[in-house]
């Protein structure tokens, strides 16, 4: 009796790891906008997305361009504090265009800590997302202060020759745009207040 394939070649986008149809219908089946959540290395991009069958509707966005571009923040866009001011940005945005209660969509990676930040930014801001408190950093990730201590332990570290620095090493891109990363907590409090200024 003739048999099927051993094999079933997936859908393009699952090759390409851009999609898990399995995850996607059991969100799309909850009936609420999806709270999409995407980290690279050098940035972060936040959606709050409404599904139709013609493709899905994006409400509103938020990148951590934004928050370099709009709200001076020179701390690097692809970091853990940088993935909690923008998730904090696109919950104070979908709360002013109403887009109701939400669920996480945060795709196919692994490794999470960013995905999570961001997260935790958008139920800071007020968001109602279905969350387990255990996965999000711990609010000094979230402020940078991890950033603070290491930058003051190498900043006093002897460098191995004479016209390297490993603080300038490690921070270069910082001493570039002109600022000291051991004040990245207080700059997070105060974007935060801008954002809220603004989204009042």
């Amino acid at each position: 009796m003739a048999k099927g394939p051993s094999y079933r070649v997936h859908f393009r986008r699952r090759r390409e790891g851009k999609t898990n149809y399995y995850l996607r219908r059991n969100l799309l089946l909850s009936g609420k906008n999806r709270v999409v959540i995407r980290p690279s290395v050098k940035n972060i991009v936040c959606q709050v997305v409404d599904a139709h069958l013609k493709g899905d509707i994006i409400l509103t966005s938020a990148t951590s361009k934004e928050l370099e571009k709009k709200y001076d923040w020179k701390f690097g866009r692809g970091n853990v504090p940088a993935a909690y001011l923008t998730g904090y940005l696109l919950g104070k945005k979908a709360l002013k265009v109403n887009a109701g209660d939400c669920i996480a969509d945060i795709g196919l990676r692994v490794h999470l800590e960013r995905t999570y930040a961001a997260l935790k930014g958008v139920i800071d801001a007020g968001m109602d997302v279905p969350h387990s408190g255990d996965v999000f950093p711990d609010e000094e990730r979230l402020k940078g202060k991890h950033i603070e201590n290491f930058a003051k332990v190498i900043k006093d570290k002897k460098p191995e020759e004479e016209d390297s620095s490993p603080f300038d090493n490690q921070f270069s891109a910082y001493k570039k745009a002109g600022v000291d990363p051991s004040k990245i907590s207080s700059q997070v409090d105060a974007i935060l207040k801008k954002i809220d200024k603004e989204y009042a």
